[in-house]
């Protein structure tokens, strides 16, 4: 009886130290923000800018690029502005809407900020 006390103890022990180290780690919204505006410039990067008809591709490609780098500050507050946080204080869970205009489809992405890390796990377009 006692070796079953002294198990159930030290695993309740472990589990209080696992929730600590969870919460103490658990990712800010500026983490979060910095996290999707280089994943973002990343899949623009791949994906947008790559997209330029043969004879115009290296140089849009390069402008593109370009403009991607001169401008992260403004993508990361359109991320920030379009970001919402739930925090459950050892993990967070971030909702992201973005619609740049009418014109362009909407994105919504949802990510969970665990030990100082991110990961996607729903992506989709609208």
């Amino acid at each position: 009886m006692k070796g079953i006390t002294i198990g159930a103890s030290i695993v309740g022990l472990a589990l209080v130290g696992v929730g600590v180290v969870m919460a103490v780690t658990n990712p800010g919204q500026a983490a979060y923000d910095d996290y999707a505006t280089a994943q973002l410039t990343e899949y623009l990067e791949e994906n947008a800018c790559s997209k330029a008809p043969s004879f115009l591709e290296n140089l849009l490609q390069a402008q593109c690029a370009e403009l991607l780098e001169d401008n992260q500050d403004e993508i990361k507050q359109l991320i920030s502005e379009s970001t919402e946080r739930q925090n459950f204080l050892i993990l967070s869970i971030y909702k992201t809407n973005l619609s740049v205009s009418s014109l362009l489809p909407t994105y919504e992405f949802e990510t969970v900020g665990i030990f100082r890390d991110f990961y996607t796990y729903k992506a989709r377009q609208q």
